[in-house]
């Protein structure tokens, strides 16, 4: 068996207790993760320190902050498998996807000039996404469908959970964006990025990936990969919220049209017109949120530091004893995949009878933090016959007796509604 990790007193909200001195048992990773202290003390430092408006002033504090915000940025470049130029920093993950659709609309609109031209949609193009997708990286391309007369269309999941890769033929010569998760925040399942790619290569269609779930658990490369775009978010990842990331091949952003407009990304204004800055400084207008980045840089040297090869073996084990426990309890559906080949340590199960809430309640009554819903995942809870669910998810601090403590309490569910 793979020696676990044993962080959990890196991380210092994981101390505390909750209703009437429980201890906090946090299995709900998947919807944010805990900050280790040394991503709050680089926050903290940043601003007691260094703060100041970056890329604008030529005083000393400025330039530290710059010189800070760009740091951040090579070393998540480099965590992901990308040049510096190729990260465009966002409030999270939903705005870098919206920021890609948006960039799409308005090459369809004129904007942009002759490079952006290969952006354009017509009526009856096709933008492709999945049933698994979260609704961050579907209702953006249901939007740009509307407003372009594209025809949207999609892979479905099969009763695994997992994308029916034989299913491909929804990508044709027509299809112009493939988007699609590569781990799903509901089944877990883990996406086989090659035969997506590959298939919208040999199209000319622009793959997007939504690599919130992955690029916390697994190693991630997008150059790899393969991908076109790619965003994930900072406070799934042990950084701050409010800051996400953007990957475009360079080459791409180099000719996408901003979504954002105002200070910081121009080049020269009058009053007739303007021209802007190259990427990723294009597509980061406003003041930006700087000690964040500098949170993310910390998140990304504290998971550099355990590895994430050894991250993802330890929630390998952690997935085992989740499928293992559930599977102990008759009746109990877990949405997803039951063996932990190719899926993380998120997983969301049905208990017959019971609402999911009613579930959360309860097991919050023992101090055991889980998330209730539908996951802002709608059609793949649909694709399973049911409305919401009940999801456990683990992270690097959790450990096996989280899990226990987590079945244990799911076994008092049952008997609570027996």
């Amino acid at each position: 068996m793979t020696k676990l990790l044993n962080v959990a007193g890196d991380f210092p909200l994981l101390d505390r207790t909750v209703r009437g001195g429980k201890p906090l048992v946090y299995l709900d990773t998947g919807a944010t993760s805990q900050k280790p202290a040394a991503v709050l003390e680089a926050e903290r430092t940043f601003n007691l320190r260094h703060n100041a408006a970056v890329h604008r002033g030529a005083h000393q504090i400025a330039e530290e902050a710059t010189e800070a915000y760009e740091a951040a940025r090579d070393a998540v470049a480099q965590f992901v498998g990308a040049d510096f130029g190729e990260i465009v920093w966002t409030k999270n993950a939903t705005e870098g996807l919206n920021l890609v659709a948006y960039g799409f609309l308005n090459a369809t609109l004129g904007r942009g000039g002759g490079d952006a031209a290969r952006f354009r949609l017509a009526a009856g193009d096709e933008i492709v996404v999945t049933e698994l997708e979260h609704h961050a990286n579907l209702v953006p391309w249901q939007e740009l469908a509307a407003k372009t007369g594209a025809v949207l269309r999609w892979i479905p999941v099969t009763a695994e959970g997992r994308l029916d890769l034989e299913k491909l033929d929804v990508i044709t010569e027509r299809t112009r964006v493939v988007a699609f998760t590569h781990a799903s925040n509901v089944t877990g399942a883990i996406t086989d990025v090659a035969p997506i790619v590959t298939r919208a290569r040999e199209v000319g269609a622009y793959t997007v990936l939504d690599a919130c779930q992955s690029a916390a658990h697994l190693p991630v490369n997008f150059g790899e990969l393969g991908v076109d775009f790619a965003a994930f978010s900072g406070h799934k990842m042990l950084a701050p919220t409010g800051v996400g990331v953007l990957y475009g091949r360079r080459e791409l952003l180099e000719a996408l049209p901003p979504f954002l407009t105002g200070g910081s990304m121009v080049e020269i204004v009058t009053m007739e017109s303007t021209t802007f800055m190259p990427p990723p400084q294009r597509f980061e207008a406003g003041t930006q949120m700087v000690a964040q980045t500098v949170g993310m840089h910390a998140a990304v040297d504290y998971l550099n530091g355990l590895g994430m090869a050894n991250l993802a073996a330890h929630e390998d084990q952690l997935a085992k004893l989740l499928l293992e426990g559930i599977a102990e309890l008759p009746g109990v559906q877990v949405l997803g995949p039951t063996e932990t080949t190719d899926r993380l340590a998120v997983v969301a199960f049905d208990v017959p009878g019971v609402h999911p809430h009613d579930v959360g309640q309860v097991l919050d009554d023992q101090g055991i933090a889980v998330r209730v819903g539908h996951h802002c995942a709608q059609p793949v809870h649909r694709a399973f016959g049911v409305h919401a669910s009940a999801r456990a998810s683990a992270g690097v601090y959790s450990g096996p007796e989280d899990i226990e403590a987590f079945i244990k309490g799911l076994h008092q569910v049952v008997k609570f509604f027996d």
